[in-house]
């Protein structure tokens, strides 16, 4: 019976992928380190990596989102600094740029970041709670007193 339990396949969550729900939607997926949404080069086309593993039975999710999205962090002396851009190597070696990567760990944490796209700020730094959205990086600064 433990065995059975241990060959669970991945399946994908039920829930609409959103970046309000993104840190939701990524832990759904059964696993014991973490998942990552990880999107190469114009973010066209993003995919699932569970436990460092992408799973040709997860389906890539497209037009979620597109390059004109931007990731910063906020440092206490210097403020808000955009994220640069990663680099990816793929199985065969070939280096892609990589557009958009947001992981969550296995108790739901996910990776410190503040997220722009389309006029929206989606805060991820909050540990274990629903995903904050403003309307403005100074709108998200005024709401935490910082």
């Amino acid at each position: 019976m433990l065995a059975v339990q241990n060959l669970q396949s991945f399946k994908e969550p039920a829930t609409t992928l959103s970046l309000k729900n993104i840190k939701e939607y990524l832990y759904a997926f059964p696993h014991t380190k973490s998942v990552q949404l990880l999107c190469l080069d114009d973010c066209s086309s993003c995919n699932i990596i569970v436990d460092d593993y992408q799973d040709p039975t997860i389906d890539s999710i497209d037009d979620f989102i597109d390059d004109s999205i931007q990731t910063y962090q906020y440092d206490f002396h210097l403020g808000f600094q955009e994220q640069a851009k990663q680099i990816f190597f793929t199985e065969d070696n070939i280096e892609k740029s990589v557009c958009f990567s947001l992981s969550v760990d296995k108790q739901g944490v996910s990776e410190q970041v503040i997220v722009k796209f389309k006029d929206k700020i989606y805060d991820y730094t909050p540990y274990l709670t629903p995903t904050p959205v403003y309307n403005s990086l100074k709108e998200l600064a005024a709401t935490k007193g910082i």
